[in-house]
């Protein structure tokens, strides 16, 4: 008797051990994740929405030397690996009235993942919508920050996951 209980355990068990994997493989939870450096602590930081891509703003020089009167963007890939070459689309609206800021903005790559932006004022009055739009060899994706709002919810220098 001992003998058949422990044929039966012993199929269950392999049964149990062949089916797991059937399923487990289709699970996206074993897919890798994605994790994007925001360097600085003074900035906006967000993952674009397919998270394609880390977008990190500096909003002035005091964290990293970027220039008077300009913006610097920051952009990771999904391996966290600095963009460079890649298009970046900005635009600026005020939520209140809906004008669209006058661009285009002067993007100029520095060929190291950092963007500068001229022409780019974010100390207007009123809220609004900062958009950036990053495209590079066919993977386009984009984040929003809504002004002043996303200065009140900045978070500290680490890594982050969609």
């Amino acid at each position: 008797m001992k003998t058949v209980l422990s044929c039966c355990a012993f199929v269950a068990a392999l049964a149990m051990i062949f089916t797991i994997p059937s399923y487990s493989l289709a699970d996206e939870s074993f897919a890798p994740k994605r994790i994007f450096t925001k360097h600085f602590n003074k900035t906006l930081f967000d993952i674009t929405s397919h998270a394609d891509y880390g977008v990190e703003v500096l909003l002035d020089d005091s964290e990293y030397p970027i220039g008077k009167n300009v913006v610097g963007i920051v952009v990771h890939d999904a391996h966290d690996a600095d963009v460079k070459g890649a298009e970046l689309v900005i635009g600026l609206k005020n939520l209140a009235t809906g004008q669209v800021a006058s661009g285009p903005f002067k993007v100029q790559d520095k060929k190291n993942g950092l963007y500068i932006v001229s022409g780019l004022d974010l100390r207007k009055e009123g809220r609004l919508e900062l958009s950036i739009m990053v495209k590079k060899g066919g993977v386009s994706d984009g984040v929003k920050f809504i002004l002043p709002d996303a200065l009140k919810g900045r978070v500290p220098k680490g890594r982050y996951s969609p």
